[in-house]
């Protein structure tokens, strides 16, 4: 059995919404802990974190030291 959202469901879903206002009920992270584990909700991959581009940057220094030091 499928469920179909006519105009007339979105109407009345949308008013419900309105009614029970849930974006005044949120508060977001409230402790110290909270927000340090809710700043990592965005994070997909970690590619371009600061930490993995510093380590990036020290990797190609060290590499540009040895090159520098072999005459390349």
């Amino acid at each position: 059995m499928s469920y179909e959202r006519t105009p007339e469901h979105r109407r009345r879903q949308a008013e419900r919404i309105r009614e029970w206002r849930p974006w005044e009920q949120s508060t977001g992270p409230r402790t110290p802990e909270g927000k340090a584990n809710s700043k990592w909700n965005a994070q997909t991959h970690g590619m371009r974190s600061a930490a993995t581009l510093a380590e990036l940057q020290h990797v190609r220094d060290f590499v540009r030291s040895v090159h520098e030091r072999l005459g390349r």
